[in-house]
């Protein structure tokens, strides 16, 4: 897919008459060989970004880990990146792509907190991981449609007003859709066929253990050091789940761990490939 703007088209002039270039304050234009004047332009393509954000549900919630690098290019220059972010009590929020519209969505979402507990203190209503989530939606696409997107892929988990875990994702032209099992970036192509062999079917996750689910998710974040070249070895995970106390109500822990390493990583196999170092063919 082409998430270039200039790529997605405008409406035809036959049917809509002549595109006014004065609504995009763009300069004004005589000819039609004079296409390549542009309006103004805004952040078109990533600079810093972050890579793979790698999600599933369990049968008690959802469990999430995105890595702490920024690439700059193939270079790789910040280490220390959190790319998931909480929101509420109860959802956080995974976010790849370009570093500096992830911190601009971190202000949104900052400021989304404070208006929902001044409103909301005294109602008895929680933000919600559905609520975030198409709050999101909007934001995304409302900046797509201005021609200026945020170029980030999102994952929402949290968990459904009737205590369901919530999972779902959503990007910089407003495509949205859930899963049990999600991933952004190359995650999407390395990550997602090893949680679909846990969770084969959306339904199954109910049938999954916490201690599975993250089981499954180590090891992608392994796999994902060892094939994506922009993914590196520390990272962060987060869990919410849902657990039933001695009263019998049920309450929300938020479990946010950091500075993880892939564990039992080793490159000792190459010393066995033909080519590589000193061993020749």
């Amino acid at each position: 897919m082409n998430h270039d703007p200039f790529h997605w088209g405008r409406p035809n002039q036959e049917t809509y008459g002549t595109y006014n270039y004065n609504i995009a304050q763009a300069s004004n234009q005589q000819h039609e060989s004079q296409l390549d004047d542009f309006p103004k332009m805004h952040t078109q393509q990533p600079i810093i970004t972050g890579t793979s954000v790698v999600s599933l549900k369990f049968k008690d919630g959802i469990i999430i880990a995105a890595d702490n690098l920024g690439s700059y290019g193939s270079l790789l220059r910040f280490n220390n990146l959190e790319r998931l972010i909480k929101v509420g009590d109860e959802t956080v929020v995974g976010i790849s792509g370009d570093i500096s519209d992830l911190q601009q969505l971190e202000r949104i979402l900052a400021q989304l907190e404070i208006e929902e507990e001044i409103y909301d203190s005294d109602g008895g209503h929680k933000l919600r991981a559905p609520h975030v989530h198409e709050y999101l939606s909007k934001i995304l696409y409302n900046r797509r449609s201005k021609m200026d997107p945020l170029w980030n892929a999102v994952i929402v988990g949290g968990f459904n007003e009737d205590g369901t875990p919530f999972l779902k994702y959503v990007d910089l032209l407003g495509v949205t859709y859930g899963s049990s099992t999600l991933a952004t970036g190359f995650g999407s192509h390395l990550a997602v066929p090893l949680l679909r062999q846990l969770i084969p079917n959306d339904i199954d996750y109910t049938k999954v253990e916490e201690e599975d689910a993250r089981k499954v998710l180590e090891n992608c974040m392994r796999v994902l050091f060892y094939r994506d070249a922009r993914a590196a070895d520390k990272y962060s995970l987060v869990t919410i789940k849902s657990q039933t106390s001695e009263s019998g109500s049920k309450q929300i822990t938020f479990n946010h761990e950091k500075e993880l390493k892939v564990e039992n990583q080793s490159w000792k196999f190459a010393k066995d490939i033909s080519g590589y170092g000193s061993k020749q063919l």
